[in-house]
């Protein structure tokens, strides 16, 4: 008999189109992962019957469900569909700007102003990444990551993600600015409530799980100061059903976009570029619940709660400034640029968290360098929205291959 064997193994998900019920067999997705550990689980009720021989008469099983961990090393698009699930409205493309006059100014961080119109009612925001794709610049202005630092009607100011010069040139006329990939974030109305049916194929042994009814619980995001960023989804489900052949055929190859890391990047703090953070985390909480209910072995779903954004990162302790954001309970932001290698264009994805307030600012101690660790709590930004600088939200998601 042969035994399973985990490179053997193949994830593959598709979204739900109603609840716990398995979608149609075609057009599913394999995931990257590093690990995944969805698994059915069962209620067991022992019986507490009291007899005279002294020993347990009966152990039952009770309600059905999925839970268990998908973990992976974070890649632009490959986990796109699950970070839209936990933020609860899909990616969206904002539409790009054509035929514009624009005028290149500054050394660094650089001002983008154009001769008319607004950038943000065409939908830029603080923290988004934005190309300037065409238009008779110089090449080296060309098809290169310009993160978004402050945006007014007429100007955005920038810096390039990967460090490179901008030369002031302009007006240049028929230029086209254009923010690559699609955006999502926490909507103020209209969430959706996403599933998905997730397979665990082993093809060496030729079985099939089949997980349904699969939301995202939590969503965590790591960022190591010199390793890959990581994330991993705590998932809840509802039933599994087993099989001796694959249930998704032909399912899209995965994807193959590059991993993103921190030391490739930019880390904004309360608006001001910070190279002295030694480690971040971020996390999404969805306050899934569920109740069981008489004369059913499964849970007839999974509720979801408010989303609960939160976090901390270490940093050098060599200024007071975000010290004393937290003794003065100031609100700033944090915006997180994350790229694939360290070309002008490379592949990204950005969080921007535009309204944070620290918890807390713990110092360690010993022979070395002293680092602070600030915990932080995401806000509803309700100084936000359109024709202003930064989203309605909680957190926004800019990903280059969503």
């Amino acid at each position: 008999m042969s035994n399973a064997h985990g490179v053997a193994k193949q994830v593959r998900y598709k979204e739900e189109s109603s609840y716990g019920v398995a979608p149609g067999a075609t057009g599913a997705q394999l995931l990257r992962r590093t690990q995944s550990t969805l698994a059915l689980a069962k209620d067991a009720y022992q019986s507490g019957e009291i007899a005279d021989h002294r020993q347990v008469n009966d152990y039952r099983h009770g309600v059905r469900r999925v839970a268990g961990n998908i973990n992976g090393e974070l890649s632009p698009g490959t986990y796109k569909d699950f970070i839209a699930a936990a933020l609860r409205r899909a990616f969206a493309a904002v539409t790009a700007m054509t035929g514009l006059s624009i005028t290149i100014s500054g050394t660094g961080p650089y001002t983008i102003a154009r001769a008319s119109g607004s950038w943000l009612t065409d939908g830029v925001k603080v923290g988004d990444v934005v190309r300037l794709t065409a238009g008779s610049f110089a090449a080296g202005n060309l098809n290169k990551n310009i993160l978004a630092t402050a945006v007014t009607g007429p100007n955005i100011t920038g810096i390039v993600m990967n460090g490179s010069a901008l030369t002031a040139e302009g007006p240049i006329a028929s230029a086209t600015l254009t923010l690559p990939g699609k955006k999502t974030y926490v909507p103020a109305t209209g969430h959706t409530n996403k599933s998905f049916a997730i397979e665990h194929y082993y093809s060496d042994i030729v079985q099939s799980e089949l997980h349904l009814g699969c939301k995202v619980d939590t969503l965590d995001i790591n960022l190591p100061p010199t390793g890959l960023a990581t994330l991993a989804m705590a998932m809840v489900g509802q039933d599994v059903t087993n099989d001796s052949a694959a249930y998704y055929t032909s399912p899209t190859a995965a994807t193959t976009t590059g991993l993103v890391a921190a030391v490739n990047g930019v880390l904004m703090v309360g608006g001001v570029a910070v190279a002295i953070c030694t480690g971040l985390s971020l996390k999404i909480a969805g306050g899934m619940s569920t109740e069981p209910v008489i004369g059913s072995n499964v849970q007839p779903e999974h509720a979801p709660g408010r989303v609960v954004i939160g976090g901390n990162f270490t940093a050098y302790f060599n200024s007071v400034t975000m010290r004393d954001n937290f003794v003065n309970e100031d609100e700033i932001s944090l915006i997180v640029a994350l790229t694939t290698s360290n070309a002008a264009a490379a592949d990204f994805v950005t969080f921007v968290l535009p309204r944070i307030k620290l918890g807390s600012a713990d110092k360690d101690d010993g022979e070395k360098s002293v680092i602070v660790t600030h915990s932080f709590q995401a806000l509803y930004n309700n100084a936000g929205g359109t024709g202003i600088s930064s989203e309605a939200t909680t957190l926004s998601v800019q990903d280059s291959q969503a």
